[in-house]
């Protein structure tokens, strides 16, 4: 079994109040990122009656704030290691409280779709700078573990809670859910303020390697998010594919090439990094994966209503939030690589469950069916984390932040589009959503057996 290389006392010791400033910060960073991505989407109808705009118009609305942040959210990670992880932070902070001001004063769908866009880019930089600031602010391995649990319950509350807060807002004003960010940003920010200076990596901007990957993942990840009304074999998709795909391998050349990459070679020495790494990204394609099609299930096949639909979404939410909370003790007593093992192993039960169902089940009964997906997502997240920041180089913190904030997004998107064809490719709805979810665990087993391989950091 996997050991954490700490001492009892040290599993035992409070956080001092620099720590849980930091701390702070990064929960509230993580919350609204993860907040912005949820809660517009029950207002859109609302959003367009007010401002006007086609269903394209509105899909932009949604789409905007993800394609910016897909696609930066690794110059993020690496200009935090640059300029510091605090000061990236509070940067991308201001420019997301700015943003949100002004998709709330938005006069036209065009105006509130370019604020989105910007508010996209200013979550970029506070989500793998967030998780980074974790990474200098706690030296101990089990503080650290504790920490990034809390770290990921500020992204499952905001999971729970978008849906239902987007549906209360939206009943008052529409606005109002972008308003609503403004005050969180504020105590952020506050809570950051009272941090330690974070550590700066000298090193020449990388020009080439930041120009290649913004384009490669902002290609890749438009044709992900607009692949199913673009038509996957469309000239547009398949350009932007080739585009995305090529202009990725000189990125990798590049990289190997320069003196001063953007993201060094060296970074990925650790096999288990690398093993960390695409357990993150299966994993997270799974989750999203299930989100996306009980979304679509719950909606279209048994007409309920978004908001009632985000109130079925609680009973796994809610206990991604309880283990997220506890993963240290967990992490302690079974060790990294025996959690994540077991989650994913979860994961495919939970999957295997949900593609089974009767199709006389209760809405209420899937919603229980779907909680061992969610167990298993959230035993996942944490250990993972820590495994990455403890393999990569100290100096190089926010730049494995955005690498695996990258594999998660990218995870996340890639599941949902494959899911997504599937589902398009079948004539009857459920039978592609079982085909869909059944190919979801053949991978996701492929990864439970590559999980075996990892090894816990040695300090």
């Amino acid at each position: 079994m996997a050991t954490v290389t700490t001492t009892p006392a040290a599993a035992t010791r409070s956080f001092g109040p620099r720590q849980l400033a930091t701390l702070g910060g990064a929960m509230l960073g993580f919350f609204v990122v993860a907040l912005d991505a949820q809660i517009v989407n029950v207002a859109l109808p609302s959003i367009g009656s007010a401002l006007g705009g086609g269903l394209t118009s509105l899909q932009w609305v949604v789409t905007g704030y993800t394609l910016t942040f897909s696609a930066l959210i690794l110059f993020a990670g690496t200009l935090s290691d640059r300029i510091g992880a605090r000061k990236a932070y509070a940067a991308g902070m201001v420019v997301f409280a700015i943003a949100s001001a002004c998709c709330g004063l938005a006069p036209s769908i065009p105006t509130l779709v370019i604020a989105r866009l910007v508010q996209g880019a200013g979550a970029a930089l506070v989500t793998p700078t967030s998780l980074a600031l974790i990474r200098e602010g706690f030296d101990d391995v089990t503080q650290r573990t504790r920490a990034i649990g809390l770290w990921a319950v500020g992204g499952s509350v905001a999971a729970a809670a978008g849906p239902i807060v987007g549906g209360a807002l939206t009943a008052l004003d529409w606005r109002l859910i972008f308003w609503v960010n403004i005050p969180v940003a504020v105590l952020a920010l506050a809570f950051v303020s009272r941090t330690a200076p974070s550590p700066v990596r000298r090193a020449p901007f990388d020009l080439i390697g930041q120009v290649t990957a913004v384009t490669a993942l902002g290609a890749l990840s438009y044709v992900v998010i607009e692949g199913r009304t673009l038509g996957w074999t469309s000239p547009t998709a398949l350009g932007l594919v080739a585009l995305g795909l090529a202009v990725a391998v000189g990125f990798v050349v590049a990289q190997a090439r320069r003196a001063h990459p953007m993201v060094p070679p060296a970074m990925f020495a650790s096999r288990t990094l690398r093993v960390a790494l695409v357990i993150a990204f299966t994993s997270m394609a799974a989750f999203y994966s299930v989100v996306f099609v009980q979304s679509l299930y719950f909606q279209q096949q048994r007409h309920a209503t978004a908001l009632v639909t985000g109130v079925l979404f609680l009973p796994m939410t809610g206990l991604v939030t309880v283990i997220s909370s506890s993963s240290a003790a967990l992490v302690a007593r079974f060790g990294q690589r025996n959690l994540i093992l077991a989650g994913l192993v979860i994961q495919c039960v939970g999957l295997l469950v949900i593609a089974s169902l009767p199709a006389t089940i209760t809405v209420w009964g899937v919603a229980l069916a779907m909680i061992p997906v969610g167990v298993g997502g959230a035993l996942t997240v944490p250990p993972i984390a820590s495994l990455v920041l403890e393999n990569a180089p100290g100096d190089l913190s926010g730049t494995a932040s955005g690498v695996l904030n990258t594999s998660r997004q990218l995870g996340g998107s890639l599941g949902v589009a494959a899911v997504g064809a599937v589902i398009g490719a079948h004539q009857v709805f459920m039978d592609g959503m079982r085909v869909g979810l059944i190919a979801t665990v053949v991978v996701l087993a492929a990864t439970a057996v590559l999980s075996t391989t990892l090894r816990p950091h040695q300090s």
